[in-house]
C-alpha cells in the first residue's frame, strides 16, 4: 500500500500583532478523489432520515429512562440533555462537514489537525466499532419476528434468513445512496406513525399528574444517564457521507437542525403518551414496553404495528450504518490511507469492493460465531488486519521499510 501525503496549507491572519494560523481550512481535495463522478446526490429529506437512523431509529430503547428515574426526570432528560450534548455535537458536525465536504468525515478532520497517522487511528477504531455494532441489527430484526414466526428463533431457518436479509440490504446499499435515503424515509415514517396514532387514541386516558412523579431517592443515575447518552449520541456519523450530499454547505446544517428536532420529538412524545396513559409500574419499563402500552391503549393491532416498526427500525439502522462505514473507508482510500482499490466506485457511485466484500462478510461472521466460540478468532482477525494496515501507514510516514 502506497500512501500519498499532502501537507496542510495554512493561512496566517494578523490579529493584534499576533499571527493566528488556521491549519487545514484551505486544504484541497483528497489525492484520489474523482470530482467528476456524476451520481445523483442526497437531498435534504432523505438526509434528515439518514441522520435520524444514525442517531436514533425511534423511541425503542428509551424505556429504561423511566425505570431508572421515573416519568418526570425521563421527560426532563430528553428535553434538556439535547442542549447539553446533542446540539453541540450537531453544530460541530455541521461546521466541520461544511469545511470538509468530502467522504471520510471525522477521519478527514483528525488528519487535517493531527496528521494522517492519527487520522487512520480514528478511522480504524470507529470503523471497527461500527461493523461490530451493525452486525447486531439483522439478529435483532429476527428476534422481533420470532414471536410470530418461531422457526426464525434458531437453526438453519434463522441462518438462511440472516443470509437473505444481509444480501438484500447490502445490494440496496450497492445500488446507491439515493435509494438508501428514500428507504430510510419510508422506514422512518412506518416506525414513527404508530406512536402518533397511539397519541391520539390515548387522549381520553391521559392523566397529567402521572408526568410529575419523581423520587430522587430511587434514581439509578448510571442507567438514567447512559440511556440518555446512548440515545442522543453519534451525530458525527453522518459526516462520512458529506461527499454524497447535494450542496452540503447548505443542506448538511439544515438537515442536522431538522433531524435534531425530529429525534427529540421522536423520544419525548412517545414518553409523554406512555407515562400519561397507563398507571406507573417502573419495573415494567424495559425494552419493548411500548408495545404493551400500545396494546393497552389501542389494541392488539397497534401492538403489532409498534413491534413491526421496531423491526423495521433495525433495518433502517443497518442500511444507514453500512453506508456510513463504507463511505468512511472510501474517503480514507481517497486520501491514501488505504489501498487504492478501496476507492473504486460502482456505476451507482457506491464503494463497490467495500460493500460487496468484507462489510457483508463481517456482519455474517459475527452472527454465525456468536454461539460457537469462534467470535474471538473473528475479532482477532479483523484486529490483526487493522494493525497491519496501521503499520503500513506508520512506515510510509516515517520512511521505514515494512517488516516482513
Amino acid at each position: 500500500m502506497k500512501m500519498r501525503i499532502t501537507s496542510n496549507k495554512q493561512t496566517s491572519i494578523p490579529m493584534g500583532g499576533y499571527n493566528v494560523e488556521y491549519a487545514g481550512i484551505n486544504e484541497g481535495l483528497s489525492p484520489r478523489v474523482n470530482p467528476s463522478h456524476s451520481v445523483k446526490k442526497i437531498s435534504i429529506l432523505p438526509l434528515i432520515f439518514l441522520i435520524f437512523y444514525e442517531v436514533s431509529g425511534g423511541p425503542f430503547g428509551v424505556e429504561d429512562s423511566v425505570k431508572a428515574a421515573g416519568p418526570l426526570l425521563a421527560l426532563i432528560g430528553f428535553l434538556v440533555f439535547p442542549f447539553i450534548w446533542s446540539a453541540p455535537e450537531a453544530l460541530i458536525t455541521a461546521e466541520m462537514g461544511t469545511m470538509f465536504p468530502e467522504d471520510g468525515g471525522y477521519v478527514v478532520w483528525v488528519s487535517a489537525a493531527l496528521g494522517p497517522y492519527w487520522g487512520f487511528q480514528q478511522g480504524w477504531m470507529k470503523w471497527l466499532s461500527g461493523v461490530i455494532d451493525n452486525a447486531l441489527y439483522p439478529v435483532l430484526f429476527l428476534d422481533y419476528l420470532k414471536s410470530g414466526f418461531p422457526a426464525l428463533g434458531d437453526g438453519y431457518p434463522r441462518i438462511l434468513a440472516v443470509i437473505v436479509l444481509t444480501i438484500a440490504l447490502t445490494y440496496m446499499n450497492f445500488r446507491g445512496m439515493t435509494i438508501v435515503g428514500w428507504v430510510a424515509v419510508l422506514l422512518g415514517v412506518f416506525s414513527i406513525l404508530p406512536f402518533i396514532i397511539m397519541g391520539f387514541v390515548s387522549v381520553p386516558k391521559i392523566d397529567p399528574s402521572r408526568w410529575l412523579v419523581v423520587d430522587l431517592h430511587m434514581v439509578d443515575w448510571n442507567l438514567y444517564l447512559n440511556t440518555l447518552f446512548w440515545n442522543l449520541n453519534y451525530w458525527d456519523s453522518i459526516s462520512t457521507l458529506a461527499g454524497e450530499v447535494d450542496n452540503p454547505k447548505k443542506t448538511l446544517p439544515k438537515a442536522l437542525f431538522y433531524a435534531l428536532i425530529f429525534v427529540v420529538c421522536g423520544y419525548f412524545f412517545p414518553l409523554l403518551v406512555g407515562t400519561g396513559a397507563v398507571p406507573l409500574h417502573r419495573d415494567l419499563w424495559t425494552d419493548g414496553y411500548f408495545s404493551e402500552i400500545a396494546k393497552i391503549v389501542g389494541g392488539v393491532w397497534l401492538r403489532w404495528w409498534v413491534q413491526a416498526g421496531a423491526a423495521m427500525s433495525n433495518m433502517g439502522m443497518f442500511v444507514t450504518e453500512m453506508s456510513s462505514d463504507s463511505f468512511q473507508l472510501l474517503g480514507m482510500a481517497e486520501r491514501g490511507m488505504l489501498p487504492e482499490f478501496f476507492a473504486k466506485r460502482s456505476c451507482y457511485g457506491t464503494p463497490r469492493d467495500i460493500i460487496l466484500g468484507f462489510r457483508c462478510g463481517f456482519a455474517l461472521t459475527v452472527d454465525f460465531s456468536r454461539d460457537c466460540g469462534s467470535r474471538k478468532f473473528s475479532l482477532l482477525f479483523w484486529y490483526d488486519l487493522g494493525v497491519h494496515s496501521l503499520c503500513e501507514v506508520e512506515n510510509e510516514v516515517s520512511g521505514r521499510e515494512p517488516a516482513l
